[in-house]
């Protein structure tokens, strides 16, 4: 059997892999904090029919290069691209975009930590800030029932006003975690993110320090993804399925051939 059905084959499904990338791409473009994937290639074994370097048996002369008949493509790898997404004006006291590295850690029901780039916090019924799922933040800050303003300064710290106080109250200080890989990070959905052996142990400092990203209140971070880069990712795709089908109904023909032979 031809060799070139199965490496076009492997080809063929490298690209529906990286088409499910891109649509996932795109239908993530409005979620907030998302960060666009990257499918990474390699190529297959290679069957070694003759070495480079091999003696031609005359005057010890040798091949100047070899015969090498590769197997086709594999995915290596998906990556994350954590390049920093627009910001948009909510307006929301209680939204905050991380300029530059970092993660906002949320307390999971099971005691762990998961880290998110989702910055549209609420409160809960005792006033913690929480999640959309209503997963708190950590450090945990409540609050007050009576406050009226919200500030989050860039560094982190936050404060509200109290009626008949004329300065506001600091409650709360957020932290910011960072990694020395990021894109080793767990994606659990739900914007969560979680600590594994790849991306190393959490840095955690409070924003503006020692490399962490500040906080942008009433902003929020959009989704990286740039549809006209994914559309033209979608096209290229697309013809690099067909082309690798090409390849299968070709050699599927030159089949053809050698079996009319004898007849």
């Amino acid at each position: 059997m031809m060799r070139s059905l199965w490496t076009a084959a492997t080809g063929m499904k490298g690209q529906q892999s990286n088409m499910d990338v891109i649509s996932n791409n795109i239908a993530n473009v409005n979620t907030t904090g998302f960060k666009k994937y990257r499918v990474d290639f390699q190529d297959l074994l290679y069957q070694n029919v003759r070495a480079a370097g091999t003696s031609t048996g005359d005057d010890n002369n040798q091949v100047p290069t070899g015969v090498d008949l590769g197997h086709g493509v594999k995915i290596a790898a998906t990556q994350r691209i954590y390049l920093q997404g627009a910001a948009q004006e909510t307006g929301n006291a209680l939204d905050m975009m991380i300029q530059n590295e970092g993660f906002f850690q949320i307390n999971m029901p099971d005691g762990t930590l998961a880290y998110t780039r989702d910055g549209s916090f609420k409160t809960d019924e005792t006033g913690r800030i929480v999640t959309s799922d209503g997963y708190t933040l950590e450090p945990v800050i409540t609050i007050p029932d009576d406050a009226t303003s919200i500030t989050i300064s860039s560094d982190g710290r936050v404060s509200v006003t109290i009626p008949g106080q004329t300065d506001p109250d600091e409650i709360g200080q957020l932290e910011i975690a960072r990694f020395i890989n990021p894109a080793g990070l767990v994606a659990i959905g739900q914007n969560l993110y979680q600590q594994s052996a790849a991306s190393g142990e959490p840095m955690v400092s409070n924003p503006g320090t020692d490399g962490a990203g500040t906080i942008v209140q009433r902003y929020l971070e959009m989704s990286n993804v740039q549809l006209v880069e994914e559309m033209v990712n979608m096209i290229v795709c697309q013809r690099a399925y067909e082309i690798n089908g090409k390849a299968v109904t070709t050699s599927d023909e030159m089949l053809q051939t050698a079996v009319a032979l004898k007849r």
